[in-house]
């Protein structure tokens, strides 16, 4: 497999505050009882597929133990109807800062994209692969722009919670995994992959600290030039959080591994946002760690997080057979995870669901 083919499946594999109590089993922050989890898998719906074979895969979900779906694409009103009829929960799955997608911001606002630390926009020279063309989360027409794609989604009948994906800046070092396989050594943080050093974020960092960071002598060790990065997505996250809420749905979001992980990787703070729940992407072959890392990466994000926020753990079934399927799914457990999320249905055989199946009930 080439790189450009490896980074784009991990990227979307990556894809990527209390709630009222009279949301009830549809709310993703709700805890699952003692002794029983609550079980997800994402879902990519593109493409022509007619309902009735929607439905057979989402009857084989809940066979299986899953209890709500993170779907991307297809239409909204017959996808959630295929799931509810099942008893499954329906969670719209949207990227959020990466717009590779989004046509009408590319032609009316270009200036919205990030800009590395060699002053390039993710627009005109996206890092690593084409599609990774990231909006600056430090902006405020950014942050409105996005809170009404969060409102509109939020607002759509049969909608039980969105789940953003890409709430993040792009990866200034890939996972170790990466490095070998496909000639990368990133055992630094190179200014290519640094981001963002665009007019408002540089403004921003001066008004608050007195210094412009494309001028500091080693940016990538200054500890308050982080921090503003990690804050500015956390701003973001807050925004996107009371829209959802403001519509009586919960939010929640596919996050890097662990907080240490992903503060070191994608500016991403995430045991600080104001979110329902967390879907930490334990995948544990891209970190070259054993499948027992996933109880420890585990932990460390619910040690982190407060009480009533929920971790599920993400788990990558291309990287894990029918039987390490089920002892990750334990691993999880152990850690604290309220339950698991699995990446993605369609690769969820025969032999996985059979498997996993009583790990899930």
């Amino acid at each position: 497999m080439n790189r450009r083919i490896f980074v784009e499946r991990v990227g979307r594999a990556w894809l990527g505050l209390a709630i009222a109590p009279s949301l009830g089993v549809l709310g993703c922050g709700t805890s699952a009882p003692a002794g029983r989890g609550k079980h997800w898998a994402w879902v990519h719906a593109g493409g022509e597929r007619p309902r009735d074979e929607w439905q057979d895969q989402f009857a084989k979900a809940r066979d299986a133990g899953i209890q709500a779906l993170l779907v991307s694409g297809g239409e909204t009103s017959v996808l959630a109807e295929a799931a509810h009829e099942e008893g499954l929960e329906f969670h719209r799955w949207i990227w959020t800062l990466n717009r590779s997608g989004d046509p009408w911001v590319k032609e009316h606002h270009p200036e919205w994209f990030t800009v590395s630390r060699n002053g390039v926009s993710t627009l005109e020279r996206p890092p690593y692969v084409g599609y990774y063309q990231w909006l600056c989360p430090t902006r405020e027409p950014v942050r409105q722009y996005l809170r009404n794609v969060v409102d509109a989604v939020a607002a759509e009948p049969g909608v039980d919670g969105v789940h953003l994906d890409y709430v993040r800046h792009s990866d200034v070092i890939l996972p170790v995994g990466l490095w070998s396989k496909y000639g990368l050594v990133q055992d630094r943080e190179h200014p290519e992959f640094d981001f963002c050093y665009c007019d408002v974020c540089r403004e921003a960092f001066r008004t608050q600290s007195g210094r412009d960071p494309a001028g500091l002598s080693d940016p990538t060790e200054d500890e308050e030039w982080r921090r503003f990065r990690w804050n500015s997505v956390t701003g973001l996250v807050r925004v996107l959080a009371e829209a959802a809420h403001a519509r009586g749905v919960p939010i929640s979001a596919a996050v890097f591994p662990t907080p240490t992980v992903a503060r070191r990787l994608v500016r991403q703070a995430w045991d600080e946002w104001p979110l329902d729940a967390v879907f930490p992407m334990l995948y544990h072959t891209f970190y070259e760690e054993p499948v027992e890392w996933i109880s420890s990466a585990t932990r460390e994000g619910v040690e982190a997080l407060p009480r009533q926020r929920s971790l599920y753990a993400g788990l990558f079934l291309p990287s894990l057979s029918p039987e390490e399927l089920a002892v990750a799914v334990q691993h999880a457990r152990d850690g604290g995870a309220a339950g698991v999320a699995l990446f993605a249905l369609d690769g969820l055989t025969d032999h996985h669901a059979s498997a996993v199946s009583p790990a899930l009930r």
